[in-house]
């Protein structure tokens, strides 16, 4: 009964209450990007094939994402129902939300394991690989999708973790496997002369640890909703519920996918595989500068919800001005730092000059304007964070379907742009999704918040 009070998110500061799940969940978040970045740091230094090896892991990129995605779906959609039935006091729906998200993410997570297996090879083709990088590309794909339901279950259910409270144990979860992957990467890599195959090894073994830890917690008497037997049988109608609200995590994550199969296939035609390598790069630092704003936008979504489903409407604007405010004067320091010191940032994953020549002023294409990109962090994990799912699945839609896509397609034609056109695609994209997600949220959600605020008032 302790443990439920100090877990109430209607009480007390909510720049307080947001930080505290934000904060953990935000080094959580930059550390699980550690997973793939180091991964990349370390292919990018093997000895006589880096740009290659660097090239073939940026082709599986999509693939991974498209994995995450389908996690993202039960977790995206699960986590903030499962706040908002504990701000109405429903625990046992909370419950049954958080096992029907289990059982979901586990079967998905063989029939992705099976279908992938099979379908490998014309899909590294068809997503840019060359017969130089199919190689590197194909090693390290084979060993990740064996820890497939490993990776669906950890980045999964850590969320439910994070929505009853346990900020700093949804860190752990990361935490744990990510120092693990750092130990184990060099020794697989370099010491035992694996390569590309060392580094997917070293991945899932550390996915499976965290996917472990989670299961532990949420079955032990620390939570406050646990995993039961009784609460797995997926149900129909909560399934609909989870996928309908975490359709727009999955969308933003299969689109993702799907911008870097175009623009990796792009970047191919238009420059060969150099532009490849730079694009995985560029990938990997968009990940770890973004993921600041993306924990605090995240970690405030069990707050928001929590506050909605009790009622506290002042108190949910009052959120959603604070991760606005954060997260513009963050995403403005971040672009300041990255077009002043362009190379830094490229030089962690690989220093070969012909990379660095093209890359820094690629670099400086691909991420103006990113302070644009807080405004659809921010817009977005309202209405998610809200159960708005319908907005929330349109406005991940126009940015990467809508904008991204037919932009990457489109600019290398337009005024002898070239495979510049490929990297001014994103930044379009940012300033007007973010305008769009945003500027909708305050003219609808935020506007609606105020009247029933006033209405319960004259109540």
């Amino acid at each position: 009964m302790e443990q439920k009070k100090s877990n109430d998110f209607s009480q007390g500061s909510m720049a307080k209450n947001i930080l505290n799940i934000a904060l953990p969940m935000t080094l959580a978040q930059l550390i699980n990007v550690l997973y793939s970045v180091i991964d990349r740091m370390y292919i990018g230094r093997i000895p006589e094939a880096a740009t290659l090896a660097l090239t073939g892991i940026g082709l599986t990129l999509p693939i991974v994402s498209m994995i995450m995605a389908f996690s993202f779906l039960f977790s995206t959609g699960g986590a903030p129902l499962c706040s908002i039935a504990r701000g109405e006091g429903n625990d046992a729906k909370a419950e049954k939300i958080m096992g029907t998200s289990m059982s979901m993410l586990v079967l998905i997570g063989i029939v992705l394991t099976a279908v992938l297996f099979i379908f490998k090879r014309p899909l590294l083709y068809l997503l840019g690989a060359s017969d130089m990088t199919f190689p590197y590309a194909n090693e390290y794909l084979s060993i990740y999708l064996i820890g497939t339901v490993f990776v669906m279950i950890s980045l999964g259910m850590n969320s439910f973790i994070n929505a009853q409270g346990f900020a700093r144990t949804g860190m752990l979860t990361i935490l744990i496997g990510a120092i693990l992957n750092i130990i184990l990467d060099p020794i697989f890599i370099f010491v035992l002369h694996m390569g590309v195959k060392g580094a997917a090894l070293a991945t899932i073994i550390s996915q499976g640890v965290s996917a472990i830890w989670v299961l532990r917690f949420l079955c032990g008497k620390k939570a406050i909703l646990r995993l039961k037997r009784s609460t797995l049988k997926p149900d129909l109608k909560l399934t609909g519920k989870i996928c309908g609200l975490g359709l727009s995590g999955f969308i933003m994550s299969v689109t993702n996918s799907a911008v870097q199969m175009v623009c990796n296939t792009s970047l191919a035609a238009w420059g060969g595989d150099i532009y490849v390598a730079i694009m995985t790069v560029l990938n990997s630092v968009r990940e770890i500068i973004s993921m600041p704003v993306n924990g605090l936008t995240n970690g405030s979504q069990p707050v928001l919800g929590y506050n909605y489903g009790a009622r506290k409407y002042s108190r949910v604007r009052e959120g959603i001005r604070f991760i606005s405010v954060i997260g513009i004067a963050y995403t403005l320091l971040a672009w300041g730092l990255v077009f002043a010191f362009p190379g830094i940032f490229i030089r962690l994953f690989n220093d070969d000059a012909q990379l660095l020549g093209a890359g820094i002023p690629a670099l400086r294409l691909y991420f103006f304007g990113f302070f644009m990109m807080a405004l659809q962090f921010c817009g977005q994990a309202v209405f998610v964070g809200l159960g708005k799912s319908k907005f929330a699945v349109f406005f991940s839609l126009l940015r990467k379907a809508v904008i991204v896509i037919p932009l990457t397609l489109i600019l290398p034609y337009v005024g002898g742009l070239g495979i510049n056109g490929i990297f001014l695609a994103e930044p379009i994209s940012n300033f007007i999704g973010g305008v769009a997600c945003f500027g909708t949220m305050l003219a609808t959600v935020y506007r609606q918040l105020k009247k029933e605020e006033a209405a319960a008032g004259k109540a």
